[in-house]
């Protein structure tokens, strides 16, 4: 099946709500996300508005991209979060360069192993590219030391493990571990 890749519009706030939710209720969420199903199921509407408008391209320093299928449904989705030196931390290590951050990667089971998880990546970091100057100089992404799915996905598609390690939010005894794609040279 054929995908488009897309950055959301901000009045999908309703499919955006729909698919975070199922990627809250995959069996790997507990691994793959820093909010439970019950937490976000219970936000207001206004929340979901604001995050989607604040991630479409209206917004600024943040895009979620979309794979949407022919008949409109959403098969997957990845959101990128730009992080300047500067920036106050959103979690793992500060930022010591220009770059962007991987957060939020769900792919429906249905269309896991199609390529589409790909094709929704290379979408972020071809964004990440992009990006006016100050150039972003890496993307990354952090992944639970458990999750061996996404870490395998990860290092197919060039990422590469960093020294970095982070503490899970409310499990100090398991921790996340940094990935990045450094930004190719004559970009």
């Amino acid at each position: 099946m054929d995908y488009l890749i897309r950055t959301i519009r901000a009045d999908e706030w309703e499919k955006a709500r729909e698919i975070r939710l199922a990627a809250l209720r995959d069996p790997v969420a507990h691994l793959a996300f820093l909010e439970t199903y019950e937490t976000a199921v219970a936000r207001p509407d206004s929340f979901w508005r604001e995050r989607t408008e604040g991630a479409s391209e209206n917004g600024t320093g943040v895009r979620q991209f979309v794979a949407e299928a022919p008949d409109g449904s959403w098969a997957g989705t990845i959101t990128v979060l730009v992080e300047r030196p500067s920036d106050e931390v959103r979690f793992g290590t500060p930022a010591k360069v220009d770059q962007t951050h991987v957060v939020g990667v769900y792919v429906r089971p249905e269309a896991r192993g199609s390529g589409l998880t790909e094709e929704l990546f290379r979408a972020g970091v071809e964004w990440s590219w992009a990006l006016p100057e100050p150039a972003v100089e890496r993307v990354r992404l952090y992944v639970h030391e458990d999750n061996a799915r996404a870490g395998a996905f990860y290092r197919r598609f060039g990422f590469v493990a960093t020294e970095e390690t982070v503490a899970m939010p409310g499990d100090d005894s398991a921790c996340e571990v940094e990935y990045e794609i450094r930004r190719p040279t004559g970009i």
